[in-house]
């Protein structure tokens, strides 16, 4: 959801000011409600994989009344195809996918080559076929919601009086992207040390691992650790990024999006490759450790040693931080 921002982007740049609303999961509202060029977010009823032909075509007999002149498919599947059909939108513009004859009246075959990036297949929709992209690609940018911080700081009990490191231990694709929560604690422990404080981020699903990483904290600072996996909606994990002096993440949705921040962000790649969906912003360092059996892809290790991030020392990720926070600001906290 982030990545198509940049599709939102390009359509504003070329049409300003018009209307733009974007069927999607209910999670992802809270995203698109940062996203200026969107106009309005409609809940997608169906379930990722579900048919249910019957909730698609009452869905898009309800778009139907609105009129909308075009509608832009990103996945590639078939079934992501029905609702603007079903609806009747004159033009409908999307990858080929899983053979959508007849679903995609602007159907293009992509060159994987031409466009190795997520964005900027994205972007090309935006285009007529065969058009050169942009120079410059747009890239995403959340909007923090100013008005809902400060009661955000109350809830949280926020202090922002100590630089604030964001460590964002999880992935929901699998262990294989997940760096060891050794080395994060290694990480927390040593900024701790010089003076900041550190917030564990995720969802429920991350709470154990945080835990984890808290409790693992030894000496005087232990009261500047606070795991809040599992303990934010979506919002609110969005306004909590945006204090953060920087943030280190896996490659995951937390990586995403604190890039579209702005923050100064490290990222520790595994089983996975930025070549494809990589951190979008002007202060982000990309980690990795080149072994011989990867990127695999896989969720979890064929090998079973995770290689890829053990080795990927917790110094090189302290190493990243001290020169992203000194090329934001000359003066180290």
């Amino acid at each position: 959801m982030v990545m198509a921002q940049t599709l939102f982007t390009s359509l504003q740049q070329q049409n300003p000011g018009c209307h733009i609303d974007v069927l999607a999961p209910a999670w992802s509202r809270p995203l698109l409600e940062r996203m200026p060029e969107v106009s309005g977010a409609i809940a997608m009823p169906v379930g990722h994989g579900e048919l249910a032909l019957s909730k698609r075509w009452a869905l898009a007999q309800q778009l139907r009344k609105q009129a909308y002149d075009e509608a832009y498919v990103l996945p590639n599947s078939l079934k992501s195809a029905l609702i603007p059909a079903f609806a009747g939108i004159p033009l409908r513009i999307g990858w080929r996918g899983e053979m959508r004859f007849g679903l995609l009246n602007d159907i293009r075959l992509l060159d994987k080559a031409r466009y190795p990036l997520m964005i900027e297949r994205f972007i090309a929709l935006a285009y007529p076929e065969n058009t050169a992209l942009p120079a410059e690609l747009p890239r995403p940018h959340l909007e923090v919601d100013t008005a809902a911080l400060a009661a955000l700081r109350d809830k949280f009990a926020i202090d922002l009086s100590r630089p604030v490191l964001a460590l964002c231990p999880g992935a929901e694709f699998g262990p294989a992207k997940r760096w060891p929560e050794a080395h994060y604690q290694q990480v927390a422990q040593t900024m701790l040390d010089r003076g900041w404080q550190v917030w564990l981020m995720g969802s429920d699903s991350d709470a154990p691992v945080g835990d984890s990483i808290a409790t693992s904290i030894r000496g005087e600072h232990t009261a500047f650790i606070r795991n809040l996996a599992g303990q934010t909606e979506l919002s609110e994990a969005i306004d909590l990024l945006s204090m953060a002096t920087a943030v280190v993440s896996n490659d995951s949705g937390l990586m995403h999006i604190s890039a579209a921040l702005g923050r100064p962000l490290v990222v520790v790649y595994g089983s996975t490759s930025p070549g494809f969906t990589p951190p979008l912003g002007d202060c982000v360092e990309v980690l990795s450790v080149p072994v011989d059996c990867g990127p695999c892809f896989q969720r979890e290790c064929p090998r079973g040693d995770v290689k890829c991030l053990v080795e990927l020392e917790p110094q090189q990720v302290l190493a990243a931080l001290d020169r992203l926070v000194d090329a934001e600001s000359p003066v180290r906290a």
